[in-house]
């Protein structure tokens, strides 16, 4: 899985380089600062994204025991998945590979980066 610090370190690129993230139904997230371990998914029935007053807000339905009804999208932090890694990478991205170290990403300029799982060589190959 994916660190906080990588996700970090993907959200400052992203905020630089393209759109920031959009989140939508299946993204997962943390609410960093606030305290709160737990890793959250977007889901219409439990947590949803709204429009309110040109704000983009995660509205959690059903969750009193955090005492959070909503919190704009810019203060939480994606965690996003391999797939949406991978599709970050778009035609940069070459092959998977399973090594004795975990995964290599290879890339179309030749390189290659290491690490013990998959999403986290996905990032280390986005943030090359």
């Amino acid at each position: 899985m994916i660190t906080i610090e990588l996700a970090g370190r993907i959200a400052a690129l992203l905020s630089v380089r393209t759109t920031p993230w959009s989140p939508r139904s299946g993204d997962r997230f943390v609410l960093p600062g606030r305290d709160i371990d737990q890793e959250f998914v977007i889901s219409e029935m439990t947590i949803e994204v709204a429009e309110v007053a040109s704000e983009r807000l995660i509205r959690f339905n059903g969750t009193t025991e955090w005492a959070l009804d909503s919190i704009g999208v810019g203060e939480v932090l994606w965690l996003p998945w391999e797939h949406q890694l991978r599709e970050l990478l778009g035609d940069r991205f070459v092959a998977l590979a399973r090594v004795d170290e975990g995964y290599a990403v290879t890339l179309s300029d030749g390189s290659r980066h290491l690490d013990a799982d998959a999403e986290s060589a996905y990032a280390a190959a986005l943030l090359s």
